[in-house]
């Protein structure tokens, strides 16, 4: 687990070449790591709680996680001073935002719409796992992919 990790325009940058297959590979990876977490656990936890099993799960996978990753927010190239943090980015090009709500709302998906543009990352998935049943809670954003 990465805490803390931020986002400089480089990163930015060469998140934004990271080869669909392996984008597509990474989401795949956490929706299954999701949905294990979700058969353990169940339903009325904390945010928290799910993330850090989720990273747990991942790493015992073998897959990188960052969690709580600073972000900055620019305005005309001037940075605001200020940062978004994403929950977690999992192989350095998916972004997961996790959630655990009675229901995903536009604002769930617009957060994480600014995180990928923010980040420069292509493909981002919003997780609600306050549902009796994980598979329809699973949302897939794409930034430009």
């Amino acid at each position: 687990m990465n805490t803390g990790a931020e986002f400089p325009a480089q990163r930015r940058e060469d998140a934004k070449f990271a080869k669909v297959n392996d984008i597509n590979a990474f989401a795949a990876s956490v929706v299954d790591a999701a949905l294990e977490v979700h058969r353990e656990l169940g339903a009325g936890l904390l945010e928290s709680a799910y993330c850090a099993a989720l990273d747990m799960e991942l790493s015992q996978r073998g897959i990188a996680v960052q969690r709580e990753c600073d972000v900055a927010c620019f305005y005309k190239g001037t940075e605001l001073g200020m940062s978004y943090r994403m929950d977690m980015v999992v192989g350095d090009c998916v972004v997961v935002e996790v959630k655990a709500v009675q229901d995903l709302l536009p604002v769930h998906h617009a957060q994480l719409l600014t995180y990928l543009r923010l980040s420069g990352h292509r493909l981002g998935l919003l997780i609600n796992f306050n549902v009796p049943l994980l598979k329809g809670s699973i949302k897939r954003i794409a930034n430009q992919l």
